[in-house]
């Protein structure tokens, strides 16, 4: 039976469920993680209490439970359960007062919350990479912070919208399909645009692999099409002084970071 792990919060949750996550990485094993956001009232609390300790009453062991809760009193009946507690909200902010001199304010959702205008920034970002995902138009990236380029199935949507979503990044991506081969150059909209340009490639291997689980049995799917459009497209980036990165081993968060850093883009957070 797997460890069982509660990530609680008076919030979203987001904050427990990454330090959480990050934290049990870190061991050779798997857990039976249960998220539970917007624990705002002692009833909410008390309920919560009540399934750690039916989960340690069922399995003999005591849950992992990381909580980030603003909230004495809500946060003091968590404390009460049987789980073994991980409060990263409290461990850092008593020796932040020491060292600011100020005595903490909490809030409710300050942490994600709307109430600023990164808000909007960040909104009006997702909204631009969904608008300008896969070439849809080239009207607007003249707007773009930044324009992802790969072949089909690389990582450029995903890395897209995650750039949008967590840092505000005006991402748009534009694809070489299998008919840009014979050819391959840049459109005019992206040769204005040089600047913000920056490159994905993959492993034609894994690449195959991704597109056969897509379109099994295609020239698209192909190994020999995947090795031709790869080689090609690297071969343009360096043609062209382009930046790139190989996505085969990385995620998308990785993949995020890494272009942040070789552009030297600003990164909010939100």
């Amino acid at each position: 039976m797997l460890r069982k792990v509660f990530y609680i919060s008076d919030g979203t949750a987001i904050t427990a469920e990454v330090f959480g996550h990050a934290v049990l990485s870190q061991f050779p094993l798997e857990f039976d993680a249960l998220t539970i956001p917007f624990v705002e009232t002692i009833a909410k609390a008390e309920a919560v209490k009540a399934q750690i300790n039916d989960c340690f009453i069922t399995t003999g062991e005591r849950p992992l439970v990381f909580h980030s809760i603003v909230k004495p009193e809500i946060r003091d009946v968590i404390y009460s359960s049987e789980g073994l507690d991980y409060d990263f909200l409290n461990t850092f902010v008593a020796p932040l007062e020491k060292q600011l001199g100020v005595a903490a304010a909490p809030a409710l959702h300050r942490t994600h919350g709307k109430t600023n205008e990164g808000y909007e920034a960040r909104i009006d970002a997702i909204n631009y990479a969904m608008e300008n995902d896969d070439g849809q138009t080239m009207k607007h990236m003249d707007k773009a912070d930044l324009i992802l380029l790969g072949v089909s199935r690389c990582g450029k949507t995903p890395s897209s919208l995650y750039l949008s979503m967590q840092f505000g990044i005006k991402a748009a991506n534009y694809p070489f399909t299998e008919d840009d081969m014979d050819n391959l150059k840049l459109p005019d909209a992206l040769k204005r645009n040089k600047a913000k340009l920056f490159g994905l490639t993959i492993d034609p291997e894994r690449l195959h692999e991704i597109r056969q689980s897509r379109m099994s049995n295609s020239r698209y799917s192909s190994l020999r099409q995947c090795r031709i459009e790869v080689k090609e497209v690297e071969m343009m980036y360096k043609r062209e002084r382009i930046p790139f990165v190989n996505t085969t081993n990385h995620s998308v968060e990785e993949i995020a970071t890494k272009i942040i850093e070789a552009t030297g883009l600003e990164r909010h957070m939100f």
